[in-house]
């Protein structure tokens, strides 16, 4: 059950899978025949205009028999037929039951195909098989099958067509099932294995819609940072983005929870142990097996260094260098371990992966207390990832947390908390997902900023403050 409310809430963030076809503009399934006027059948085209009519109405009982004559007689006459026909037969499903529903479900399944066969182009293969995949998994109960079917059917799309698998919802329940199977067998080593490497392949899936979503989101934000205001279809495109890596985000999240304990050190350990001179040449197996021991805190055993130092020597990158950095960092010596973690800074070239680099640097600073230094990698991360306020949040706390040693008076310390909530406010300016966070943690930071009242005291309205320590900044005394 909480599995299926998972799901729920990651469809409603993206407003119910958003399917492309809807999308098209219904005058434009009207003008883009794949067939000349000349071979254009009477009674196909008397039939489109009227379940046109009927379904804009929202009329769906009514337009199902003209619907089903065009879509029988002229399966190739317009675009329409499937567009149209999905939602069609989706109201006939909701609205019968026994085995009436059943012959509707399998018509459904039956459209999909044909949907993908008469206009391959519109319909990928992959995205078609997804679809019949979660209309099984939705009715699963009245079709009575197994979890391992459907995970079957999941499974056949990513292996014909992984490129078109880029759904949130159906990336969780395919990763879900995965666990769900896993739980409801023998749980060998082979087994957990098997669902380790199902989680990686899936979150790879995640990352690469991610990537593609983050790289339009950026240019968008940088436009606006530059002054430029955005259409009003690019206002719209934003709001897709961040809505499509917020439900991404929570896509993540589910899997690792999903995964949970079935990924601990006690597992992982005597499994990586087992298979390691099998795999130690092995790239892909290394790579991610230290991704897996250092999500997971296992960094203290002997394997991991293992893994890292194999995995250093077979095909150094930036990923090995980051990983030494935790070595050298576990070993008390952080001057090591940062001049490993600049390695990696320099020997990531993908933006999006050296901004994950960066940010999870910063972060060990942040928690170390060097405020100095993680700033200046938020700034860099900032500068590789436009579009995700998060590290705006972090300087506003870090200033924040330094307002009683960086300044000379009581004034100018409480006035420190101006500048914390300013960089607050960016995040959300930059970032739609974090607009309700920024905005409340701005209001905090203020509300423990000098009142009118000390303004007026200290008769510096208007008035720039300089900010000592290390984050030598100044700021700007509201006018009273």
């Amino acid at each position: 059950m909480q599995d299926g409310l998972k799901i729920e809430n990651i469809t409603n963030i993206i407003n119910r899978k958003m399917k492309t076809r809807i999308t098209i503009l219904l005058m434009a399934l009207f003008v883009s025949f794949n067939i000349s006027f000349a071979q254009q059948d009477e009674e196909c085209m008397n039939n489109l205009s009227i379940f046109d009519s009927y379904y804009k109405s929202k009329k769906y009982d009514d337009a199902y028999g003209p619907w089903k004559i065009v879509r029988e007689k002229c399966p190739k006459f317009n675009q329409a037929i499937y567009a149209y026909g999905d939602n069609i037969l989706e109201h006939k499903i909701k609205n019968s039951t026994g085995a009436e529903q059943i012959a509707f479900i399998d018509d459904l399944m039956l459209l999909f195909d044909q949907s993908h066969e008469h206009f391959p182009s519109k319909y990928e293969l992959g995205e078609m098989l997804v679809e019949k995949a979660e209309l099984a998994y939705k009715y699963r109960d009245e079709l009575k099958k197994s979890d391992m079917e459907i995970y079957n059917m999941f499974d056949n799309a990513y292996k014909k067509d992984a490129k078109s698998f880029t759904g949130a919802k159906a990336l969780y329940t395919y990763f879900s099932l995965a666990v769900d199977n896993f739980d409801a067998g023998a749980k060998t080593p082979d087994d957990a294995q098997k669902m380790f490497d199902k989680y990686d392949d899936v979150m790879e899936l995640v990352e690469g819609v991610e990537k593609g979503h983050i790289g339009k989101l950026n240019k968008l934000v940088e436009k606006e940072e530059a002054g430029t205001k955005l259409s009003s279809k690019q206002e719209r495109l934003k709001k897709y983005y961040e809505d499509s890596l917020e439900a991404f985000e929570k896509v993540k999240s589910s899997m690792d929870q999903k995964l949970g304990d079935r990924a601990n050190c006690e597992v992982l350990i005597p499994l990586y142990q087992k298979d390691f001179e099998e795999n130690k040449n092995d790239a892909v197996w290394l790579q991610r097996a230290m991704n897996k021991m250092g999500e997971k805190e296992c960094t203290d055993d002997p394997m991991f260094e293992k893994l890292v130092v194999q995995k250093n020597t077979i095909e150094p990158d930036a990923k090995t260098a980051f990983y030494l950095g935790v070595l050298k960092e576990k070993q008390g010596n952080n001057a090591e371990a940062d001049k490993y973690y600049d390695q990696s800074f320099e020997l990531e070239t993908d933006p999006l992966k050296k901004w994950k680099l960066v940010m999870r640097v910063a972060e060990k600073n942040y928690k170390r207390g060097s405020f100095g230094k993680a700033r200046q990698q938020y700034m860099q991360a900032l500068k590789l990832n436009p579009s995700n306020g998060g590290p705006y949040l972090r300087i506003a706390a870090m200033y924040a947390k330094s307002a009683n040693n960086c300044g000379d008076s009581n004034f100018n310390k409480r006035a420190v908390f101006w500048l914390a909530a300013n960089e607050a406010e960016k995040a959300g300016r930059v970032d739609g997902r974090l607009k309700s966070t920024a905005a409340k943690t701005a209001a905090s930071y203020r509300a423990s900023a000098p009142s009118k009242a000390d303004i007026f005291s200290q008769g510096n309205s208007g008035k720039s403050i300089s900010i000592g320590c290390w984050i030598g900044r100044s700021v700007t005394v509201p006018n009273i």
